[in-house]
């Protein structure tokens, strides 16, 4: 099987036992710091004050439409994930698929913490479905074609907007490089109205990224010095094989 990869080695430095424990507790000691430092980042995130959603959104999903309030299931809290994928789009993004492969697990897990998880797109959802399938998924994954949501989000091109323009997107104007965007957004229902309490866009998703987390800990890393942009090499699931890398320009053309 092909894989694209930049063959960098690592700069191994080869030393004694003790040598290798006593810088392994240095580094233990700011792994430490890290880890308070992002229980602290946690805690003022929960901190954050709400927006009250007045809109009603309305979604297309296997078992007909929904509404934003009724996709919480009887739960007080709601995930959605904004997978990439516009109408007329072959396949799903690639990167959003890299992601999307851990989905399924964790959905079991957030149930029980009175959680509700779902990705959302703007394609229509005989796409959807039809992608889901193939990809072999199982978590709910509903249309938001034709409303609002995804421009209120960020993760769509609005009115007056290129893909390849200077667009408002991470809370931020700058350029990016396709008509859909990648993101998730947190909504939390009390005495029946819904509230959206935080939202996160590019690389503030990496904490979600199981496969990099795991290559962070590897001696090469994520490797991905010298591609065109640093997730090239993701392929979806059924076609690595072909050793190709992602345009993401051309996605929609796919």
């Amino acid at each position: 099987m092909t894989t694209a990869t930049t063959e960098k080695k690592p700069a191994a430095r080869v030393v004694p036992s003790e040598e290798w424990l006593a810088a392994r507790k240095q580094l233990l000691a700011k792994e430490k710091e890290f880890t308070r430092l992002r229980d602290e980042l946690s805690r003022q995130r929960r901190e954050l004050p709400w927006e009250k959603v007045e809109k009603k959104y309305v979604f297309e999903g296997p078992s007909g439409t929904e509404t934003l309030a009724d996709l919480f299931d009887g739960r007080s809290q709601l995930i959605v994930y904004h997978f990439m994928f516009g109408p007329g789009w072959k396949e799903g993004c690639p990167s959003c698929s890299f992601l999307a492969d851990s989905f399924d697990g964790a959905a079991i897990h957030l149930a029980q913490r009175d959680t509700t998880f779902v990705a959302i797109s703007r394609a229509t959802l005989p796409e959807i479905e039809g992608f889901k399938k193939r990809m072999g998924w199982k978590f709910k994954w509903l249309s938001s074609n034709g409303t609002d949501f995804n421009y209120d989000f960020q993760v769509s091109v609005g009115n007056g907007e290129k893909a390849d323009s200077t667009v408002y997107y991470n809370y931020t104007m700058q350029q990016f490089p396709s008509e859909e965007r990648p993101g998730a957004s947190m909504f939390y229902k009390k005495d029946g109205e819904v509230f959206h309490t935080y939202s996160a866009y590019a690389r503030g998703l990496d904490i979600l990224l199981p496969t990099y987390n795991w290559l962070d800990m590897t001696a090469k890393g994520r490797d991905e010095d010298g591609l065109p942009y640093p997730m090239a090499w993701i392929r979806h699931h059924d076609r690595y094989s072909d050793g190709k890398l992602v345009d993401l320009k051309k996605l929609a053309g796919r």
